[in-house]
């Protein structure tokens, strides 16, 4: 840098801090960056630093039934805990479910809540099919953690909790004993499991919003619309649905506004593009899932950074998250959580 240029930084710095002084504070109150070189050349590339006050980081966890995997969501828990994320959400499957006995479900919720301990931040519940399988189950819900679906903003972004399994009452036990019959099928005669009716249903693979929940939605999304960005979470993929029962009413009132869906169910990562917008099912937190290589089959938690440009999107699978000692915590190397370790399935081609 020239003796010109330095001494225009020179005056620049000047200027900065008799506006932070000015504004009744110092660098040093603010903690922010107070450079050791007073001038010419500097060895950092900007004073521009990644972190706006608007900004803020928070991550989604996915399905952790069916076919849970013993201690695989502890090491998801564990790697939060080192990351502090603002808060943390889920896209539901959190139990087994799938009984109506109140005692073994609170049981079951009391054992997912423990695993929660080690966050330094809020968990916002959004509820599965495994959650929210019958009525007894809505009964332990709303007891617990009150409303099936709901909204809150944060910084100025607002969040869409929806609730993919709500059926009226006479639906919903219709639909519990059809998949009760379907999964008592399928352990002996997988085939003859393809043949009963739950194997074919519209709301076993894309669940079900209610006319009272859109309308619960619509008006949340007109009450908030100076939100800078909106992200709906839920757990089937009901925008596939092209009848009332899908999301089109509530993806109406999003119309020429900036939003994202996450959701999950498939066990399987996948993006799609739909009006514009990013459609994200994620893969597993635990979950069953293939260990034969093929496309989305991880186990991961999402990263999710809202800027002033909108969301920054990663995904950081289990097995790639390292604590300060180089190794997977909540003894995550004993685990399969990709390829290797104890006896876990072998990448293709080896």
């Amino acid at each position: 840098m020239s003796a010109k240029g330095s001494g225009i930084r020179s005056i620049q710095r000047a200027a900065a801090a008799f506006v932070v002084l000015a504004a009744g504070g110092c660098a040093a109150a603010s903690g922010g960056f107070e450079p050791g070189v007073a001038a010419g050349p500097e060895p950092w590339t900007s004073e521009r630093f990644d972190d706006a006050p608007g900004q803020f980081s928070f991550s989604v966890v996915s399905d952790l039934e069916s076919g849970y995997r013993p201690g695989v969501f502890e090491v998801a828990a564990a790697q939060l805990a080192l990351m502090h994320p603002a808060f943390v959400l889920t896209i539901g499957d959190m139990i087994e479910g799938g009984t109506e006995d109140k005692a073994e479900l609170t049981r079951e919720w009391d054992e997912f809540d423990k695993r929660l301990d080690v966050l330094h931040a809020p968990f916002f519940h959004v509820g599965g099919n495994h959650d929210l399988t019958n009525l007894a189950q809505r009964e332990v819900w709303e007891t617990r953690y009150g409303p099936r679906y709901y909204h809150f903003r944060y910084k100025d972004t607002l969040f869409l909790v929806l609730d993919t399994e709500d059926y009226s009452d006479a639906e919903m036990k219709e639909i519990y004993e059809q998949r009760a019959a379907y999964i008592d099928a399928r352990r002996t005669n997988p085939a003859a499991a393809q043949q009963l009716p739950y194997a074919s249903r519209l709301e076993a693979k894309l669940g079900e919003i209610s006319p009272a929940q859109s309308a619960y939605f619509e008006k949340a999304i007109r009450d908030n619309s100076d939100a800078r960005w909106t992200f709906l979470l839920f757990h089937k993929p009901v925008y596939q649905r092209e009848d009332d029962g899908g999301l089109k009413r509530i993806e109406a009132a999003l119309k020429g506004r900036p939003y994202t869906v996450l959701n999950g169910h498939l066990h399987r990562y996948s993006y799609a593009e739909r009006q514009g917008r990013d459609y994200i099912m994620l893969g597993t937190t635990g979950g069953e899932r293939g260990f034969d290589g093929s496309e989305g089959a991880i186990d991961h938690f999402m990263w999710v950074t809202v800027t002033k440009d909108g969301p920054s999107i990663a995904n950081l699978r289990l097995d790639g998250v390292l604590d300060k000692t180089g190794k997977i915590p909540a003894n995550g190397a004993s685990l399969c959580l990709d390829y290797g370790a104890p006896p876990c399935p072998a990448p293709p081609g080896r």
